[in-house]
């Protein structure tokens, strides 16, 4: 049986809906932090792994430009309203980054799948968001 990689990424969604959350989970739908193959880290609305930048400051977003082709601000609307310890900061373009503790939130283009932590230590500048 043939599944498409977005039925395929549609049910692994509803699974991590469907599953309990930790103790350590906290945020809501848009972003959050859960447990995912034995390690607890903050995850965007798609499931996918966000990470954070060594060269940021809280609340200032410093990958601009080239930086953001490889690893892309995760953006919501204004307004978004999220969970504990979550907030949204404005980008020089006037767009609205999430972050986690005040620190912008980023995906990164190599991972391809929910659960890829691919980013991580990476250049030594970017971490995987941890609670």
């Amino acid at each position: 049986m043939y599944l498409s990689k977005r039925a395929i990424a549609v049910a692994f969604g509803l699974a991590m809906l469907a599953a309990p959350a930790s103790a350590s989970s906290h945020g809501n739908d848009f972003v959050h932090s859960r447990s995912f193959n034995g390690q607890v880290y903050v995850m965007f609305q798609d499931h996918m792994s966000l990470y954070t930048y060594d060269m940021d400051q809280p609340g200032v977003s410093n990958c601009t430009g080239d930086c953001t082709s490889v690893w892309k601000p995760a953006l919501l609307d204004a307004g978004t309203a999220l969970g504990e310890n979550y907030t949204l900061v404005t980008r020089d373009d006037g767009t609205q980054q999430a972050a986690f503790r005040g620190q912008p939130l980023y995906l990164f283009t190599g991972d391809a799948k929910p659960g890829d932590t691919n980013g991580d230590g990476l250049d030594g500048l970017w971490r995987l968001a941890r609670p």
